[in-house]
């Protein structure tokens, strides 16, 4: 990353110099993280608390951000829940059965593995 890009990404801020330029190092470590365009959310979550770090108190940012991965766990474990619950009554087990959508493409619809549906169904 660039500084005219941190600059512009930034907006106003009240960062010193020394500032900025840790700031930068940070950014540019996070690229070599995140180095793949499908990487943008995490690159863009990373220096966000990179930035934050700077200019809050890093415990509260700590525990913001285990605050959102537990909420983040809960919704998936709901999500999970609902969409095992959906397999077991919408996918039919053998090609003679009676159901909605086939293994396979009850797993691509919902991106888990097939074996995990079959799992699911009673079939593994």
């Amino acid at each position: 990353m660039q500084r005219y890009e941190l600059d512009a990404w930034l907006g106003d801020h009240d960062l010193t110099d020394d500032q900025l330029r840790d700031l930068l190092d940070a950014a540019n470590e996070i690229e070599e993280r995140y180095p793949e365009p499908d990487d943008s959310e995490e690159r863009d979550a990373a220096l966000v608390t990179a930035y934050r770090l700077m200019i809050a108190d890093p415990e509260t940012v700590v525990d913001d951000l285990g605050a959102d991965l537990l909420r983040a766990r809960q919704a998936e474990a709901a999500a999970l829940a609902g969409i095992r619950h959906a397999a077991t009554a919408l996918v039919r087990i053998d090609r003679s059965a009676r159901g909605i959508e086939s293994q396979a493409g009850f797993a691509e619809r919902v991106g888990v593995d097939r074996m995990t549906v079959r799992d699911w169904i009673g079939l593994r």
